[in-house]
């Protein structure tokens, strides 16, 4: 196979050769090299088209029992070739495999290069390797995208459950009463985005942002249970304030009782005493007589 360079020498020569004789020979600039090492004249875009005119080939490819023909441009490539055969055939671009003087054509190639002419035929055959490629790729591409709606719908939920904590905080800072059902209502909100996260298989950034989310659901937790006790703390304290309260209320009404009961109590007591120690003096009131009844 000849080299690329001699065979630029090669066509640099016959330019100047074809320029000696008065022959018009196109300009240097407008060759370019093809897929597959042949070098053309360069196409160029900006030419009007009216003065080129780039013929348009009828192309017979058989799928299976059936042959479809094709209208393209004689300088298209294979894969627009494919992209026309999609919707006839039913088979995404990237499962055909288009074969022309048998072999396999890439997507890339040139009709004109490969010498595709009006009437040519070629055979489709299915890259059933591809399509099973092509699916695995959908499937993970939608487990991605699935696991990312999951993710941001629990991203939103957990940034309210945020500001209700902390909302509280700023309650708590500011010496208010903070009701325990409400703390334990939002501990367990975020024990359930806990769980939703446990349960997301991610890799990569989507990975990285769940293990975020399970630190901040974490944090929050934390909180709520450091309010948790400092509110069960405050409680206790008022309850015990409460009680002695209702002591001392109780121990300053029953004193004026005590001083009306303790002279009584003194009275009866003293009696008493008198009467232990001086039994003789209650005798002298009964009369004694030696005088007996007598009875028939």
């Amino acid at each position: 196979m000849e080299p690329m360079k001699s065979k630029i020498n090669r066509m640099f020569s016959s330019t100047n050769k074809a320029s000696h004789v008065g022959q018009q020979v196109p300009n240097i600039g407008e060759w370019e090299i093809r897929p597959g090492g042949m070098l053309v004249q360069k196409r160029n875009s900006d030419t009007n088209p009216s003065n080129v005119s780039v013929p348009t080939i009828r192309v017979r490819v058989k799928y299976g029992s059936v042959y479809h023909e094709v209208y393209i441009s004689s300088q298209a490539s294979f894969g627009e070739l494919k992209k026309k055969l999609a919707e006839p055939t039913g088979l995404h671009p990237l499962d055909q495999k288009l074969i022309f003087k048998n072999k396999e054509r890439d997507s890339k190639s040139y009709l004109d290069v490969v010498k595709v002419k009006d009437g040519s035929k070629m055979v489709l055959v299915e890259d059933t390797a591809s399509r099973e490629r092509r699916c695995v790729e959908m499937m993970r591409n939608s487990t991605v995208e699935k696991t990312s709606k999951s993710l941001a719908n629990i991203v939103l939920d957990v940034e309210k459950h945020e500001e209700q904590v902390k909302a509280l905080e700023e309650t708590a800072s500011r010496g208010g009463k903070i009701a325990e059902t409400e703390i334990e209502n939002l501990i367990e909100n975020l024990m359930t985005k806990l769980i939703q996260l446990d349960g997301i298989v991610a890799e990569g950034d989507l990975k990285q942002q769940r293990k975020i989310q399970v630190r901040r659901v974490q944090k929050c937790i934390e909180t709520l249970d450091f309010l948790k006790l400092q509110s069960s703390k405050s409680s206790s304290i008022a309850d015990k304030t409460h009680i002695q309260q209702q002591d001392n209320s109780i121990m300053h009404k029953s004193k004026p009782m005590q001083k009306i009961q303790m002279p009584q109590k003194q009275r009866n007591f003293t009696a008493q005493k008198i009467v232990l120690q001086n039994p003789l003096q209650q005798s002298e009131s009964v009369v004694v007589t030696t005088k007996w009844e007598t009875f028939d």
